[in-house]
């Protein structure tokens, strides 16, 4: 269960171990030590873009976006990770990330002083932990929750590790039109924000041998670690979103639980989980409540099968479901809107330094209020990778995305070549 602990459930195989979506990987720490450790991880790609929102403007001020681009981002994982004489476990765990920053060209993007540029680092997570295998684990912080931590069936261990959920990824070079991200729930929507959580110890299940696992937890808001939420005078958090009528973003009391259950049976590792999440919007004390409450549920399975061409290599299958009172990216649905629905399918086969992988998934959601006013997107990503070392993968990654609301399409389209360093 400290792997659990440590590790988001998007974690990948080491084949994209430092991929942006994982936390910081489990240490083997003795009993009375401390364990500090400096992970990182870079990753850099160059690719063709196409689709809608290439070019825009009018007049003097019309526009034609260059059609190749590059995509970067860094990180660094600091931490620790430490046991008592008695055998209890405890660490703190960080995840910091390079800003996203202006395209002003002149030497001022992100390396400079000046206010058109970005320079800085930013907390993405921050969270400690404490417990044993046998009581399991108490997380508090910023960091991954139920949804977050047991989710199965999203295949992301090919091309940039993350596809469609990336930050600094292939995605973000993507013009206007590219589909929202719903069904994925190893995104910022749900892990950025102050929590506490519960993860079960494994309960062995006697009759496949297999084993079974929960965890739970409490998000009083949607704040951040160090945004607080007791007011909104006091504190300027609270004025991120308007709360006239409630707020599309800002959750109120969300409790999410997951249950999982994971076997092996002639040769297949098998992990199966589902689960469910309610949060309330921000209550307004005139006027009508404009937005319902979110409930979402959530199945999904993969299994992995190992040595099907020779001892080693692994072949994995997995499919993922989502749906409920909910807004494309963990926002609150307008009252009248229609309930999200979302599924995603995909396979990846690794053999020695080689690996391939495609996903494809389907969404729908509320565009607005009343019948008919529906979000549709679907999604497809292929990759594949070459591991020149461990701590080397070169990638490509093709990626396809389509949004229609009413009778408007949009579409995006990108393919890229890269590397992923991981420390």
């Amino acid at each position: 269960m400290r792997k659990l602990l440590l590790a988001t459930a998007a974690s990948l195989s080491t084949l994209l171990a430092a991929a942006p979506a994982i936390a910081q990987p489990a240490k083997p720490v003795s009993p009375g030590t401390v364990l500090v450790h400096l992970n990182g991880y870079l990753q850099f790609m160059i690719g063709a873009v196409g689709g809608n929102g290439m070019s825009g403007g009018t007049g003097v001020t019309a526009y034609k976006n260059n059609t190749i681009g590059t995509m970067g981002d860094i990180r660094l994982y600091p931490g620790f990770d430490g046991m008592t004489t008695s055998g209890i476990s405890y660490g703190a765990q960080v995840e910091l990330r390079t800003a996203l920053s202006n395209a002003n060209g002149a030497g001022v993007n992100g390396n400079g002083a000046s206010s058109n540029g970005v320079n800085s680092l930013y907390v993405r997570r921050a969270y400690g932990y404490i417990g044993t295998e046998d009581y399991g684990y108490v997380r508090f912080g910023q960091g991954d929750g139920a949804f977050t931590l047991l989710q199965r069936g999203v295949v992301e261990a090919f091309g940039d590790g993350a596809q469609w959920a990336a930050d600094g990824g292939l995605v973000n070079l993507l013009p206007s039109g590219k589909p929202g991200e719903f069904i994925y729930a190893d995104q910022g929507a749900l892990y950025t924000t102050d929590k506490i959580v519960y993860v079960s110890p494994s309960i062995e299940e006697p009759v496949l041998d297999g084993k079974i696992s929960a965890v739970v937890s409490y998000e009083p808001n949607s704040n951040g670690i160090k945004e607080g939420g007791a007011t909104i005078s006091g504190n300027v958090s609270q004025l991120n979103d308007s709360i006239a009528g409630g707020s599309a973003n800002r959750r109120r009391n969300t409790v999410d639980g997951m249950v999982d259950y994971s076997v092996k049976i002639a040769g297949f590792a098998t992990k199966m989980s589902g689960g469910y999440l309610h949060s309330s919007p921000l209550g307004n004390l005139t006027g009508a409540q404009a937005y319902s409450p979110m409930g979402v549920w959530q199945f999904g399975a993969q299994t992995t099968y190992t040595g099907l061409a020779t001892d080693s290599d692994t072949l994995t299958f997995g499919a993922n479901a989502k749906g409920g009172s909910v807004a494309d990216g963990y926002g609150f649905k307008v009252k009248g809107g229609r309930d999200a629905l979302a599924y995603i399918v995909g396979a990846a086969y690794a053999n020695g330094p080689y690996a391939l992988g495609a996903t494809f998934f389907d969404s729908q959601s509320a565009a607005g209020v009343g019948a008919g006013k529906t979000r549709s997107e679907y999604g497809v990503a292929v990759g594949g990778n070459y591991v020149v070392a461990k701590p080397l993968s070169l990638f490509v990654q093709y990626l396809y995305g389509h949004t229609h609301v009413a009778a408007t399409n949009t579409q995006a389209q990108a393919v890229a070549a890269g590397a992923t360093i991981k420390w």
